[in-house]
């Protein structure tokens, strides 16, 4: 007897389609991945602790937070292209904001800016994991989630390299001196306030052209045909919450979601900071972050050919434990042996968003659209979690190491509330592997 052929992950008649939308997981890598160094940048030209500079964080991640839920309901009462366009629209407006924002020199504009941008990046990601879920069989779609956002990463390596060469290695306020010791900190009032114009005026110029090459995608997405999902009958919004509450598998996502993407920000913001902390510039510390992203991208195409032949709530589980394991190297090991581990996580981390996403909306059909706000809404887990990570190395001061704790500089010993992220994805991997077992035979019954 002749065994069924599975269905392809992408058929030729949805393939532009998903090339297209499958851009925008590139574009809002790159927003992410622009943002990450900010934290660093804004500190030492605004001279802020690092609670005060986490708030690049909270901007970014809370804006995911207020907007998700409503574009759920624009998806819902319109369709997936309009919901992008929106996303589009809001994606370009917080990105020119960055022009009046550094003309004002002000810290609370540029958070503003940023949390306007994040609206967009909302309408985007609520809009575009479910549309690619849709794009083919049931069977396939975890792996078509896991293909189209193994082209994050891209666009994340690509906003390292405009942070590192456009930003960060013309920022004057980064400056040191033969003894490798800041400038800036030494200069008088006067001399302070030329730089700090001309440092947030390079800062601003990415952003700004971001903002036009945003308007551009918008434009071209505009005249391409797409397929739509849009409804015309089906249940409310409000019945559909609640009845996606009732599955465990997906408000264990929901949890699982936001304590994966706290564990992500908290390991690629503060890498700069445990660079710093060991004599390693801003600048130079982008090389690791490289690294970080290039294993990053290596790992989201390894598993998703894995994910072939594992169980994906296991795969899950394994490589959550191996992010425990490097997170307790980056902790405990001192010097660059740390440094390393703290790079191997992004390995570990490549699979866990879009198996997340796919797994908690396995099977919800047309609840899918508010079941996918919800787990973009968990985003915020980005937002507040490096504030707290924050608060741990403000415990003696701005330095990284005015303390130490379990024998560890304080930069090292706040990994911990990764590890602890971690540990809680794992427990999600493994309800999913052995529990939702017995939910998969009692279906097929």
């Amino acid at each position: 007897m002749k065994k069924p052929t599975k269905p392809p992950i992408v058929s030729k008649e949805v393939l532009l389609p998903f090339i297209l939308i499958t851009s925008l997981f590139a574009l809002w890598g790159f927003a992410n991945d622009i943002t990450n160094p900010m934290v660093s940048a804004f500190k030492k030209i605004l001279e802020l602790n690092n609670t005060q500079a986490s708030w690049v964080q909270a901007a970014f991640y809370g804006g995911y937070f207020t907007m998700a839920l409503p574009a759920a309901f624009v998806v819902k009462k319109y369709s997936y292209k309009v919901g992008i366009l929106v996303g589009l629209s809001l994606y370009a407006l917080g990105a020119l904001l960055f022009y009046p924002a550094a003309s004002m020199e002000s810290y609370i504009f540029f958070l503003l800016a940023l949390y306007i941008l994040t609206f967009g990046l909302a309408f985007l990601e609520t809009t575009a994991n479910p549309f690619i879920l849709s794009m083919g069989a049931e069977e396939t779609a975890t792996q078509r989630l896991n293909l189209a956002q193994a082209f994050n990463p891209l666009g994340a390596l690509t906003g390292l390299f405009v942070a590192q060469t456009f930003i960060l290695g013309a920022l004057q306020s980064d400056d040191l001196d033969a003894q490798g010791n800041g400038i800036y900190e030494t200069l008088s009032e006067t001399a302070k306030a030329t730089i700090k114009t001309s440092d947030l005026l390079v800062i601003r110029n990415p952003y700004v052209a971001l903002g036009f090459f945003v308007l551009l995608m918008l434009i071209l997405i505009a005249m391409v045909k797409m397929p739509e999902n849009k409804e015309t009958d089906g249940p409310s919004m409000s019945e559909s919450i609640r009845r996606i509450f009732k599955k465990e598998r997906f408000y264990g996502g929901v949890l699982a979601q936001l304590f994966y993407v706290g564990a992500q920000i908290m390991c690629w913001t503060y890498i700069y900071q445990y660079a710093e902390n060991l004599g390693i510039s801003n600048q130079e510390a982008v090389n690791y972050a490289y690294v970080a992203l290039g294993i990053f991208l290596l790992g989201r195409f390894l598993c998703t050919y894995l994910l072939n032949y594992i169980d994906s709530g296991k795969l899950l589980m394994f490589l959550s434990f191996g992010a425990v394991f490097f997170a307790l190297g980056t902790i405990f090991i001192e010097g660059e042996i740390g440094l390393y581990s703290l790079v191997l996580i992004s390995f570990c981390m490549s699979l866990m968003f879009p198996t997340i996403y796919g797994i908690a909306l396995k099977g919800l059909g047309d609840d899918a659209k508010p079941a996918s706000a919800f787990l973009v809404m968990a985003i915020v887990g980005g937002a507040f979690m490096p504030i707290l990570q924050g608060l741990i190395l403000d415990i003696g001061g701005p330095d990284y190491a005015d303390n130490r704790i379990l024998g560890v500089p304080e930069v090292n010993f706040s990994f911990i509330l990764p590890l602890v992220c971690f540990l809680i994805v794992a427990f999600y991997g493994y309800r999913t592997s052995i529990n939702f077992g017995v939910e998969k035979i009692m279906e097929d019954l």
